[in-house]
Parts: structure tokens; C-alpha cells; sequence
């Protein structure tokens, strides 16, 4: 029978394809206590990803669906929704999951996944953002927490961190300062989640009841 506090806690599923960085972010965050929620599964397309053993460290039951074993996008996004919803999850995070899903299973899960993207959205999205940014000259970039929705890092956005781009910024050193960003702002935002602070409303992010700009 589940404890009282597994009642309590908000249940992260979390959606990766590599290191794993930014779960690994989450996991401290609610192992210390400042993030009401527990990590019950983690699922990624990459048998390899190191991501995984992360999460077998810390005793959290982890998932593999290659994607390149469906004939087809959606056999493979009917088969991962199965998945999450016999886990049955409060939140889906995205992290640093290299797959686009498609709109039936966003729109399934509507309200209750978010991503985090390497950029200021809605500048640079999809890849190579922090090359983009160079070759572009711009002063600031930094990531973007949003949910998902079935256009492409166009969801509503729910907290964003910039960082300053230095002269001698390359595409390595820009891909730490931001992950940095990420590693602070992600956690934030999935705890406005897990407080029932945070909803999806009517294609609009909203925190305390309020539109968030």
C-alpha cells in the first residue's frame, strides 16, 4: 500500500535520451526536500543513454522504447503513451528528450508535460542553438521552461533564466552556462507543478491563478 507521502508527493516521469544532467538536477532537488515530488520512472529511446544509470542508482524504475524498432512516429508515441499511462504520472518532463512527439500524445497529455529548451524562446528553437547564437552575435541567451504542445518549442512559456554572451563565448562554453540556467530553473518550475500552483489553461501558462507573460 503506498505511504502516506507517495500520496502526497507529485509523480515525476521523466523523458530523456542522453546524460541526463537535468534529471539528475530533479532527483537532488526532491531528495533534499525542496521539490515535493519523487521521480517513480524513467524512460528513454536510448538503450545507452547514461541517464539511465543515474536513475538505477538512486533505485528508480527505468524504461527503454527504441524508437527505430516501429515501422512508423506514431507506432512508436502509441506505444511510449501506453507506457506513461500504466505508470500514471502527475507531470511528464522532458528532458533532454531527443524525439518530437506527436500531437496524439501531446494532446493526450495536454496540461501535464513540459519541456525545457537551450534557449530564450521563442528565439532559436529546435537544434544548435548555442552555434545559432554565436553566428548571430547576440548578447544574451539562456533556457526556456515551457509546456508542450503540438507545435515545436511553441508552447506557452512558464520561466525563463538568460545569460550574458561573452566575446570569447564558444558553443562548449555557452552549452555549460546554460545548462547551468537549467539545472536552477527546471526544478522551479516543476515544484509550482507539484504545489498546484501551475496549470495549463486555455493555451496560456498560469502561476497563482495568474496569466504568466
Amino acid at each position: 500500500m503506498p505511504s502516506t507521502s507517495d500520496k502526497i508527493q507529485c509523480r515525476l516521469i521523466v523523458l530523456i535520451s542522453g546524460n541526463g544532467t537535468n534529471l539528475q538536477a530533479i532527483i537532488d532537488a526532491c531528495d533534499s526536500g525542496m521539490l515535493q515530488a519523487r521521480v517513480v520512472a524513467v524512460i528513454s529511446n536510448e538503450a545507452s543513454a547514461a541517464g539511465l544509470i543515474r536513475a538505477s542508482k538512486h533505485g528508480i524504475s527505468t524504461h527503454v522504447i527504441d524508437h527505430r524498432t516501429f515501422k512508423t512516429r506514431s507506432d512508436f508515441d502509441s506505444n511510449l503513451m501506453r507506457l506513461i499511462d500504466s505508470i500514471n504520472p502527475d507531470l511528464i518532463v522532458m528532458a533532454g528528450f531527443m524525439r518530437i512527439l506527436g500531437p496524439k500524445i501531446v494532446g493526450y497529455f495536454l496540461g501535464r508535460i513540459i519541456n525545457i529548451h537551450p534557449s530564450l524562446l521563442p528565439d532559436y528553437p529546435g537544434l544548435n542553438t548555442h552555434t545559432r547564437v554565436l553566428s548571430d552575435n547576440a548578447k544574451e541567451h539562456g533556457a526556456t521552461v515551457h509546456f508542450v504542445t503540438a507545435r515545436l518549442d511553441a508552447g506557452p512559456i512558464i520561466l525563463q533564466k538568460s545569460v550574458a554572451v561573452q566575446s570569447n563565448d564558444t558553443a562548449d562554453t555557452l552549452a555549460t552556462k546554460v545548462r547551468n540556467c537549467e539545472h536552477e530553473i527546471y526544478p522551479e518550475a516543476i515544484s509550482w507543478f507539484a504545489q498546484k500552483r501551475l496549470a495549463l489553461i486555455r493555451d496560456k501558462a498560469y502561476l497563482d491563478g495568474n496569466p504568466l507573460s
